[in-house]
């Protein structure tokens, strides 16, 4: 049997459908004033995502110190993150490389990290990217999966914190 004949491994995962579209962006707080004045979309809310905010980034399974900015809002129930690279090996660095900016990638929430990674791991998705403990808790998890080649996109894991840091800045401003 080929693998377009194999039965499929039922997965949970898109169960609850897509909470996050997430754009890469060359100029971050440009980008943020035109959906903004164009949309009136916002507030935003924007962070750093790095150690030591990040207690734990791997790139490929190995230990990084990588930086990213990013700015969070809303579309209707639709969680909105433009992200500006920084610095540091990352998929977001191979992605610009790649394609250019646009849209990188759909972000699904789960509940238990552990148990979503082990699923699609069972249906043949690697982990490319992780990082955890952005929460004020120590809590809040993300891994990307390597699906772009197999469903055109890249999917990421979304474990979010129970609390957050307040934003570095919020835009307009409040």
């Amino acid at each position: 049997m080929n693998k377009n004949q194999s039965s499929p491994i039922p997965s949970t995962l898109l169960n609850q459908g897509i909470a996050q579209i997430a754009i890469l962006v060359p100029d971050l707080d440009e980008t943020v004033h035109n959906y903004w004045h164009s949309f009136g979309i916002g507030p935003w809310h924007f962070y750093t995502y790095k150690r030591p905010l990040l207690k734990m980034s791997r790139y490929y399974g190995s230990e990084v110190n990588n930086a990213i900015r990013i700015a969070l809002s809303y579309l209707g129930p639709t969680r909105i993150e433009l992200i500006e690279m920084k610095s540091g090996e990352s998929i977001h660095a191979d992605f610009i490389a790649k394609h250019g900016y646009g849209i990188h990638h759909f972000g699904i929430l789960v509940e238990d990290m552990a148990a979503a990674q082990a699923e699609a791991r069972a249906n043949g998705f690697e982990i490319i990217q992780e990082g955890s403990g952005f929460g004020p808790d120590g809590d809040g998890h993300y891994a990307y999966l390597d699906t772009e080649e197999r469903l055109g996109a890249i999917y990421e894991l979304i474990e979010r914190p129970k609390r957050r840091h307040p934003p570095e800045k919020i835009y307009p401003s409040e």
